[in-house]
């Protein structure tokens, strides 16, 4: 079976639709699928649900699709940087539920393991519990989560081999790994495709058979959210 596609357009086609649920790998701007995020913009795909850390920056990231409008309601745990995602959610344009990042963090993973909901203390008493059932467990209460199983799943991996098994680099592993799992279908940018074998075992971080479609993006911009310099005394 034959994963490479030659564009992220391509690799898009056919798999994105109105109103799906989808996922989108990254931390920040850190380990973001930017190029299947551009081409997903110019799909013109609308009333999306996107589950993320957060909504990248204005015009950046998933910044992208907000500016466009497409997205009808956010998943996420940070909502920061970004002002024209403020603006909409103030403006009751835009859907927002409010998640826990370690519960969103496991809520993906759940969903990728076959696990349909799991009970967490987190955010008992809170909105964040609000209409979610809660039990006890020795003497303590927990909300009960489900699981998140997205339509399709955008994700960042540095290199590839032609049967799918990735590679991430550093940080930008973050969400990357539990988006791919979640995924029905899971389509992958990455830095570099090698041959299948030409990975050892130990540099494998995620088996292939959790992606269905690759595509090569060599040059990713790589943005950062915020450059800081520490000035040295006596420069």
């Amino acid at each position: 079976m034959n994963k490479i596609f030659p564009s992220a357009a391509e690799a898009l086609k056919g798999a994105v639709a109105d109103g799906q649920l989808l996922a989108v790998g990254g931390f920040g701007l850190c380990g973001i699928p930017e190029a299947l995020i551009d081409a997903l913009r110019d799909s013109g795909v609308k009333n999306l649900t996107a589950i993320s850390n957060n909504a990248g920056v204005d015009g950046f990231g998933l910044g992208k699709l907000l500016e466009t409008r497409q997205i009808k309601k956010m998943i996420s745990s940070y909502v920061g940087e970004n002002k024209e995602f403020e603006r909409q959610f103030l403006a009751g344009e835009l859907e927002l539920e409010f998640t826990p990042q370690g519960t969103l963090a496991e809520k993906l993973r759940a969903g990728g393991s076959g696990i349909p909901a799991f009970f967490t203390k987190t955010g008992v008493g809170t909105v964040v519990a609000d209409g979610k059932e809660l039990r006890e467990f020795d003497g303590e209460t927990y909300v009960m989560e489900r699981a998140l199983v997205p339509d399709v799943s955008l994700v960042k991996a540095w290199r590839a081999d032609k049967s799918g098994n990735l590679q991430f680099r550093l940080t930008a592993r973050n969400f990357n790994p539990a988006v791919a799992m979640a995924g029905k279908l899971c389509i992958v940018e990455v830095e570099e495709i090698v041959e299948t074998g030409d990975m050892i075992p130990d540099q494998i971080h995620l088996p292939g058979i959790y992606v269905h479609r690759l595509v090569l993006n060599k040059h990713p911009e790589k943005r950062i959210e915020k450059r800081t310099i520490t000035e040295k005394a006596g420069v």
